[in-house]
């Protein structure tokens, strides 16, 4: 209860926005992903499939309906990392994982398993317990306080690591591992993503002073940050095409925000020092709060793999049965099993 009291209280300013912004962000965001890959699915059945390098979703009214619902998602997140701290605003994705994964087994009908159902109720459980010892926000007079953060060593030195991995994983990783392995596109989303926050936040407190009457457009570091967001949410947007195109939502979903959330918290952490102005106690409980949000998106990917596995045996049982039917030769049904696995 204690806890409680103090979270209403420090909750009664910005961050009470930011919470609210943050809440209504994830829920654009999480019928977005379904609606998405509705117009992928339709633009792959008349062209290139975008998981292979085709753009004929541009095309489709569909994807262009899921992407404006994430552009407003995406709006309202941006505004809530304007107002409150990205460790209180991040994880608070974990509520357009479920969203996501109610709607993919309801409109794609990708099943849920049970454990699913678990998986996510642990994800909203490990995010009230990092609300509720969310730090304050950093009060900042002006963008160029913050360019001044983002120019320190700690945090130059996570950027060059973050662009070096990047350019590692497009130029070497992305054309050989692509299409089999789900990291490599979700690497890219999440590695870029954590920059893009961290600019996206910049800008945010940029726009949110001069509204307040400190113009702070005249600075040429709220310009710098606006490209950067450019940069990374279209390199976001691509690379986040080609997982949903390649992938399962519900897999899709949960690894995303596992490693969205992760590297945002980390940066945050760099740049902003959010845990300097926070105890042990509260360190350790935001710490838990995540582990129990992997151990959440852990399940959902899991237990996913147990209902697709399941599927694929009982094809293979009907195929092979089929198959002693018909007294085929013994070779023709390993080679169909073959090719109902998953690449």
């Amino acid at each position: 209860m204690a806890a409680v009291r103090r979270w209403s209280e420090g909750m009664a300013s910005d961050n009470v926005k930011g919470l609210v912004l943050a809440l209504s962000s994830s829920l654009f965001i999480g019928a977005s992903f379904i609606v998405k890959k509705k117009g992928l699915k339709k633009a792959g059945a008349s062209g290139i499939r975008a998981g292979s390098g085709g753009y004929s979703y541009l095309l489709e009214p569909l994807w262009w309906v899921g992407m404006i619902t994430m552009v407003v998602g995406e709006i309202a997140n941006f505004a809530a990392y304007a107002f409150a701290p990205a460790i209180l605003v991040t994880p608070l994705g974990a509520l357009s994982i479920i969203i996501s994964a109610a709607l993919a087994h309801i409109i794609l009908r990708e099943k849920l398993h049970t454990f699913g159902i678990l998986g996510c109720v642990l994800c909203v459980v490990g995010s009230t317990a990092i609300v509720l010892h969310a730090p304050p926000e950093r009060q900042i007079e002006s963008v160029t306080e913050v360019w001044d953060l983002a120019t320190e060593p700690g945090f130059l030195f996570y950027a060059l690591l973050v662009l070096t991995a990047v350019f590692i994983l497009i130029f070497h990783f992305v054309p050989q591992y692509g299409q089999s392995h789900i990291m490599v596109y979700i690497g890219v989303c999440s590695l870029v993503g954590s920059i893009s926050v961290m600019s996206v936040k910049a800008v945010g407190i940029a726009l949110k002073l001069t509204f307040s009457g400190m113009n702070q457009l005249v600075y040429p570091q709220t310009w710098a940050f606006t490209l950067v967001v450019v940069t990374c949410v279209v390199t976001q947007m691509n690379y986040l095409n080609k997982a949903l195109d390649t992938f399962n939502t519900a897999v899709v979903s949960p690894i995303y925000y596992v490693m969205f959330t992760t590297l945002t918290i980390l940066a945050s952490v760099i740049m902003f020092k959010d845990w300097d102005r926070q105890n042990p106690t509260q360190i350790i409980t935001e710490m838990c709060g995540f582990v129990t949000i992997l151990s959440g998106t852990f399940l959902l990917h899991k237990t996913k793999d147990m209902v697709d596995g399941t599927s694929l045996t009982s094809m293979s049982m009907r195929q092979l049965k089929h198959e002693e039917e018909d007294d085929f030769d013994e070779s023709i049904p390993l080679k169909r099993q073959d090719s109902l696995r998953i690449p």
